[in-house]
């Protein structure tokens, strides 16, 4: 199947050709017939499989006919709103077809001219858009074509009142599309509020949440070994771009600075960041000017880069659906990905929650630092070689002056050591081995065990 099969208006599909679209993606062979023939419809699918043109198709394919006039995006982040008006515009520009981003955090004026003049296509946030609907700005904008693009991240960032307060605004007799990752019961709900007799379409699999084509690995260490663990995981991991998740900005900052230090290209994107630091950091990223973004979730929502191969979680997410969020930042558009997370002792129960409750495939690994016979015997060489290279300084002099009452060669032995300390892992192994695993698991299902039969007592009495 091609996309010429669509019956595409051939302007539409002169865009298509140029964007390098082969053929369609499962998600578009299932839904873009529905949208054409104007039924309302709920999506499930994972961000990465092609949504944006799914919906993008069909509604500029109207408007290039002149069957409808515009249409309205509702997504839950800028940066998000940014990158759907961009492809949108790609897509369409030979029909004509322009497209505006609305978001808050900058003037009103222009958004609100764009909109009155006519743009076929409006991309907005929900808190931007109900404020200009709240004050009038836009009464004469009619979309007869709305979509609510990754409702579920719209619910975790507690959007649902403003989404149905923007749908009293817009008119009845319209076409809605909803879309979304996961299907917690708040968004089956807002789809019943908001939906006509809805098509219902998932390209997820039933049994498991989570991205099938990413491999899902998890490390168990203690809470002292994290910075070490992640940046012996970025030495050893072939990355091209990755993502370290943090759960505080507070955290994405010192780990960014950490990571900087020692010279990797990191940045770390957060919610305190001014709108333009924001977008300079991202198209950073995007260009490969940074290799490695560290970021809190919020600040991730809607974040779309391609050819992210790495997830990497610092601490392990709050809930099981931000873990879905997160991997799903990588293994997009078909292509493999990997997800590793670190997990303290103390979260291992976390972890067996988020396993159970997302269905995700984590295997546990561990890796081996220990140098071998022939690696050491090369370091002391080569740290012989330094020390001989050396020239003395005279603080030097007087700080083994200040030193006299420590015996001589005591006195070398601890600065020897010093060295070498410095030139070898300080943990000779990354992560718990299966057996030690194995045995905390046990530990964790027997004080399961003793705290249900507790409960039980209690109640009897």
């Amino acid at each position: 199947m091609t996309f010429k099969d669509f019956k595409f208006h051939k302007n539409l599909l002169k865009g298509v050709r140029i964007a390098g679209f082969k053929e369609p993606s499962p998600i578009q062979k299932m839904v873009i017939p529905i949208i054409a023939n104007g039924e309302d419809l709920v999506g499930q699918a994972h961000t990465g499989t092609g949504k944006t043109a799914a919906f993008g198709l069909p509604i500029m394919d109207k408007i290039a006919k002149g069957e409808i006039e515009r249409a309205l995006v509702i997504t839950p982040t800028r940066e998000l709103a940014t990158q759907v008006s961009d492809e949108l515009y790609h897509l369409g520009r030979f029909c004509g077809i322009r497209t505006i981003t609305v978001y808050g955090g900058v003037g009103y004026g222009r958004q609100i001219a764009l909109i009155n003049k006519g743009v076929q296509i409006v991309v907005a946030t929900p808190g931007r858009l109900k404020d200009l609907y709240k004050k009038g700005k836009i009464d004469n904008f009619n979309p007869e074509i709305v979509v609510l693009d990754e409702a579920d991240e719209m619910l975790d960032m507690g959007f649902l009142d403003e989404i149905k307060e923007i749908f009293e605004y817009i008119p009845q007799n319209r076409q809605t599309l909803l879309f979304s990752a996961t299907m917690p019961e708040p968004i089956k709900e807002l789809a019943n509020y908001i939906l006509s007799n809805p098509q219902f379409i998932s390209v997820v699999g039933e049994s498991n949440s989570t991205n099938n084509i990413i491999e899902q690995f998890y490390y168990v260490i203690e809470e002292s070994q994290r910075d070490e663990a992640i940046v012996k995981l970025l030495e050893i991991e072939e990355t091209n771009k990755c993502i370290i998740f943090c759960r505080m900005k507070r955290e994405v900052d010192r780990l960014t600075e950490h990571l900087k230090a020692i010279g990797f290209l990191a940045e770390g994107l957060h919610g305190d960041l001014e709108q333009t630091e924001r977008e300079r950091i991202i198209r950073a990223y995007r260009r490969g000017e940074s290799k490695i973004m560290v970021a809190t979730d919020v600040a991730s929502r809607g974040l779309d880069v391609k050819n992210v191969t790495h997830v990497f979680n610092y601490h392990i997410p709050f809930d099981p659906q931000s873990y879905v969020h997160r991997i799903g930042r990588t293994g997009r558009a078909g292509k493999a990905g990997r997800a590793i997370t670190l997990v303290s002792t103390d979260e291992f129960r976390e972890l067996q929650r988020i396993q159970k409750e997302v269905g995700a495939d984590m295997q546990l690994a561990t890796i081996v630092l220990e140098a071998d016979s022939e690696e050491l015997y090369n370091d002391f060489a080569s740290l012989q070689a330094m020390v001989e290279e050396v020239d003395i300084s005279p603080i030097a002099i007087d700080f083994i002056d200040s030193m006299e009452q420590m015996d001589y060669h005591e006195f070398v032995e601890r600065v020897v050591t010093l060295l070498i300390q410095q030139r070898k892992p300080s943990i000779n192994r990354l992560g718990f081995d299966e057996e030690t695993v194995n045995s905390m698991l046990e530990s964790y299902e027997y004080e399961q065990k003793v705290a249900r039969k507790s409960n039980r007592k209690k109640k009897h009495r």
